[in-house]
């Protein structure tokens, strides 16, 4: 059930479910909070789940004022406090986890454990890490919605597009007026200037091995500056994981929120394997 609360001068949308630490999930640019709605139904038994939608998306409500990721964490800081929660555990992805990273360096007592998922570093010109991908797509919208196929491939691997032709509906466009698409393609033209050496919550990065949008070395290369982060490259998905094969990201998510992993190194690289773990 979606459920409304003023912050930060805006009327968020969320859904909330389960019991357990508060854990926040941040989606992506093409979504809203219903990208975690498998995703989030695996995490309840161990969490208060909140996942919620960002300006623009869904059912949230806010000032027709151009915004960036500042913003964003800033709405993402108020929610936690709005529902009265000291802090909370953070899971982002793509564009979430570059609102992920602002929300740990600007309000870093509001975040418990962090999770970075098929994300880039907040502040670097989505150009500047896949020039040709990203040229394509800013194409591809722009002859939404027929377009919206060609845009899920980058999204998902190809096989899984074929035997779930339904995930073509998330890149239609439909669900946002004119206005809102204009301000949220300006989102990560807004400068924003982020140390994430100053990240002090313990983090994870996740990279998938078949992510044709993020590079997966982008998206690992972020514990170069996140000091003791962990990472983790998970197999046989792309972009969105947590759509596609939400248990596989489930598992490693839960396991480290609760601490209970163990670490081997995987082809001589240091990522962190994490124990596997039955799930409800």
């Amino acid at each position: 059930m979606v459920r409304h609360i003023d912050a930060n001068a805006t009327s968020i949308a969320f859904a909330q479910q389960g019991s357990g630490p508060p854990l926040i999930l941040i989606h992506g640019a093409e979504a809203d909070h219903s990208m975690f709605d498998a995703f989030a139904a695996l995490l309840a038994p161990h969490f208060t789940v909140i996942a919620y939608d960002q300006r623009d998306s869904g059912g949230t409500r806010n000032p027709a004022d151009a915004y960036g990721p500042d913003e964003l964490a800033d709405d993402a800081a108020a929610l936690v406090a709005a529902l009265g929660h000291e802090r909370a555990h953070v899971f982002g992805t793509s564009l979430g986890g570059v609102i992920a990273q602002v929300l740990a360096v600007r309000h870093p007592h509001r975040v418990d454990r962090l999770v970075l998922s098929s994300t880039f570093r907040a502040g670097t010109p989505p150009l500047a890490i896949n020039p040709e991908v990203f040229a394509k797509l800013a194409a591809l919208r722009a002859r939404l919605p027929e377009s919206a196929g060609d845009i899920a491939r980058y999204f998902f691997p190809d096989d899984h597009i074929a035997r779930h032709p339904e995930v073509i509906g998330i890149f239609s466009g439909v669900s946002r007026t004119a206005g809102q698409r204009q301000r949220r393609a300006g989102i990560l033209a807004r400068p924003v200037a982020v140390d994430l050496g100053g990240v002090a919550a313990p983090t994870l990065v996740l990279a998938a091995a078949e992510d044709r949008l993020v590079p997966p070395s982008h998206t690992l290369s972020l514990v170069d500056e996140i000091g003791g982060a962990r990472t983790l490259m998970l197999a046989g998905v792309g972009h969105v994981a947590a759509v596609q094969d939400p248990a596989a990201v489930a598992r490693p998510v839960i396991a480290f929120l609760q601490e209970g992993a163990s670490t081997r190194t995987i082809g001589g690289n240091d990522h962190e394997q994490f124990a596997g773990q039955s799930l409800p």
